[in-house]
């Protein structure tokens, strides 16, 4: 459902940089795009995209283009200097950004449609009705919220924000060349067929 790490380095870096409240607003973008396509998987989005490749290759560029330019912007800005711990965290960031770059992270993931796809084809019976594939994609929400939700309350404390101030920089590099590797995985992956 999502990319190991991607969904989870949001959280982690919004939850030490931004605050709590941040990193709860991305988690519930990350969810929101989990049930998408968990619905998406229940209806067939693995039908479609068999019958029309161009709609996944589609998807995987587009989502490896996004991931590039986001690991771009965060490598980038680790060579900045970075802000005063106590500066307040801004609010139009926390309202309607956290939330967009939660869920887009998770709706550019190409894996994302082929996971939740096979998932449903491998563990929901043929014929399963429309009110078992809601409870699976209801679960996974709620899955996603729970655990996420945890991520960003462990990792606001004040000591771990701390430690991660120090090692800000680093992690950051580390952090966007690796939405960078992704994103070019992503857009350059040869599709299987």
């Amino acid at each position: 459902m999502i990319v190991p790490g991607l969904d989870f380095l949001l959280v982690t870096r919004l939850a030490m940089m931004k605050g709590r409240m941040a990193a709860l607003r991305a988690t519930l973008g990350i969810a929101t795009g989990i049930a998408a396509w968990g619905l998406a998987g229940f209806f067939g989005i693995r039908a479609l995209f068999i019958a029309s490749p161009w709609l996944y290759t589609l998807l995987k560029v587009g989502g490896g283009l996004y991931l590039f330019i986001q690991g771009a912007r965060l490598f980038a800005g680790s060579w900045k200097n970075a802000p005063a711990e106590d500066q307040p965290a801004n609010p139009a960031f926390t309202t309607t950004r956290a939330f967009r770059m939660g869920l887009l992270t998770n709706l550019a993931n190409p894996k994302a449609p082929i996971f939740v796809s096979s998932l449903f084809a491998a563990a929901l019976p043929q014929h399963a009705s429309i009110g078992l594939g809601l409870t699976c994609v209801s679960t996974m929400f709620v899955i996603a919220v729970a655990w996420f939700s945890l991520v960003a309350t462990v990792l606001s404390l004040r000591h771990v924000s701390r430690a991660f101030l120090r090692l800000r920089h680093w992690i950051d590099r580390a952090s966007g060349l690796a939405f960078m590797a992704l994103g070019i995985r992503f857009a350059t992956e040869r599709t299987a067929g």
